[in-house]
């Protein structure tokens, strides 16, 4: 059995605890910047929603001000100057206008919600492949592959800002 240098025993544990310590602390940063970018994509995706709620409930407000205050002046003015005093038909008309203006706000209510809907922070899910993809192929690979590599949201992040620049 051939002898070991202690030194060199000393030395190659003394490595190997750095890289783990290393390693510890890069996935920290890591799960930490996930997370932040995990947080800032459902804040985003909430205030949208928030948008598009605030649009639903004024599409509401407009509904219920307008039949108030026009609906009795339009009413009557219709029945009386168009419809030679059938005030009935002034009131159906100004009702059908009123639904008119209902559904243009509800469909602008609709787009908005959508748009923040669901609130999936899908930038944060596909870092969180490509750190995967990057793990599995630094088993693979090479050993200074993760060290090379970009790491955290700066990676996906600043290649959409390059692409933005261009």
């Amino acid at each position: 059995m051939p002898s070991v240098d202690p030194g060199r025993r000393e030395a190659s544990l003394k490595s190997v605890v750095e890289n783990l310590a290393t390693v510890t602390e890069r996935t920290q940063h890591i799960v930490r910047d996930e997370i932040e970018l995990a947080k800032a994509e459902v804040a985003e995706k909430a205030a949208a929603l928030g948008r598009g709620a605030a649009v639903g409930i004024a599409a509401g407000v407009f509904v219920a001000v307008g039949a108030l205050f026009f609906l009795h002046f339009l009413a009557f003015f219709l029945g009386q100057v168009v419809f030679s005093d059938n005030i009935f038909w002034g009131y159906l008309v100004v009702a059908v206008l009123l639904f008119v203006l209902a559904a243009v706000a509800g469909l602008l209510a609709r787009k908005f919600v959508k748009k923040g809907a669901p609130p999936v922070p899908t930038m944060a899910i596909d870092e969180a492949k490509l750190i995967r993809e990057s793990v599995q192929n630094t088993g693979k690979g090479s050993s200074n592959a993760l060290e090379s590599a970009p790491h955290g949201p700066s990676r996906t992040l600043g290649a959409t800002e390059m692409k933005e620049r261009r």
